[in-house]
C-alpha cells in the first residue's frame, strides 16, 4: 500500500520562511488536566503498554489519515505491540537525541503506545525498499534533493504503511519521518528547542495516524503558527489511536 506523507504549509517566522511549528508557548497537558474526565476504550484483548490520558469528547478538532473500511474507526498501530524505531543521524543537528527522545516520550504519554528505540541506523526515511512489510519506523534528516516533498518551505514529512490484519482490520506496520536539514540546524535547535520538538511531534502524529486539521488551536493544524504542545483535539485523536482493538 502506498506510504502516506503530509506536507507542512509555510509561514514566516523570525525572518525565515519555514514550516511554522516554531515559537510561541502552549502548556503541555498532563494526566491531571481539567478535561481528563472521559475515557473510551474502543477495543479488548491483548496487553497494552499503558492507557492514554482521559479526554472529554468534542473539545477540539482531529482527523484520521485513514479509517477502517465501512467504518469511522481509525487505522492505527497495534496497541499491544511496541512500535520500534531507529534514527539515522546523518545530517542531524547537535542535540538531536534529546529532541527526538522528548517528542517520542510525549507521543507515548498521549497514546499509551510503547515506542521502543532500537538505536541508530543507516536506513533512510521513505526509501523505496523500506516499508512493504513490518519494519521499524525510520526517523532521519534529509533535503529536497533526496525527498522531493521537502522542497520549498516544508520542514518535515511523516507517514506510515498499513497492512490488513485479522478480522479484516488494517493496522500500520511501518513508517518514516524525514526532517529538513535546512530547518533543523544547530543554532535553531539550541535556541528554539521546544518549537523544533513540536515539528517532530507533528510528524510523529502523522506516523501514528493523524491528519491535518483546519483548527489553529491544534498541533496538527497544517500551518501551525506557534503551538508547542498538543491541543484538545490532538489529544482526543491520539487517545483514540491508542485505544483500537489489538491485532
Amino acid at each position: 500500500m502506498a506510504e502516506g506523507r503530509r506536507r507542512e504549509v509555510p509561514a514566516t517566522v523570525a525572518g525565515l520562511v519555514i514550516t511554522a511549528l516554531l515559537l510561541g508557548g502552549v502548556v503541555l497537558l498532563s494526566p491531571g488536566d481539567e478535561f481528563a474526565t472521559t475515557r473510551r476504550l474502543l477495543g479488548v484483548g491483548g496487553e497494552r503498554h499503558a492507557e492514554p490520558p482521559d479526554f472529554t469528547p468534542g473539545q477540539g478538532s482531529f482527523r484520521f489519515l485513514r479509517t477502517q473500511r465501512g467504518s469511522q474507526q481509525p487505522v492505527a498501530w497495534d496497541p499491544c505491540e511496541p512500535i520500534r524505531y531507529v534514527v539515522n543521524p546523518q545530517g542531524a543537528p547537535d542535540g538531536w537525541p534529546a529532541l527526538i527522545d522528548e517528542a517520542v516520550a510525549d507521543v507515548e504519554w498521549a497514546t499509551g503506545l510503547d515506542l521502543v528505540d532500537l538505536g541508530t541506523s543507516d536506513a533512510r526515511p521513505f526509501a523505496p525498499t523500506y516499508g512493504a512489510v513490518a519494519r521499524p519506523v525510520v526517523i532521519g534528516f534529509a533535503d529536497e534533493t533526496e525527498i522531493a516533498d521537502l522542497a520549498g518551505d516544508t520542514a518535515g514529512v511523516g507517514g506510515s504503511i498499513a497492512q490488513t490484519g485479522v478480522l479484516d482490520r488494517d493496522y500500520y506496520v511501518s513508517g518514516s519521518v524525514a526532517l529538513d536539514t535546512a530547518v533543523f540546524d544547530d543554532a535553531r535547535v539550541e535556541s528554539q528547542f521546544e518549537s523544533m520538538r513540536a515539528i517532530v511531534q507533528h510528524e510523529l502524529g502523522h506516523v501514528l495516524g493523524l491528519d491535518h486539521v483546519d483548527d489553529p488551536g491544534e498541533l496538527m493544524f497544517g500551518s501551525n503558527l506557534g503551538r508547542t504542545g498538543w491541543g484538545r483535539g490532538d489529544l482526543e485523536g491520539l487517545a483514540r489511536l491508542g485505544s483500537v482493538p489489538c491485532r
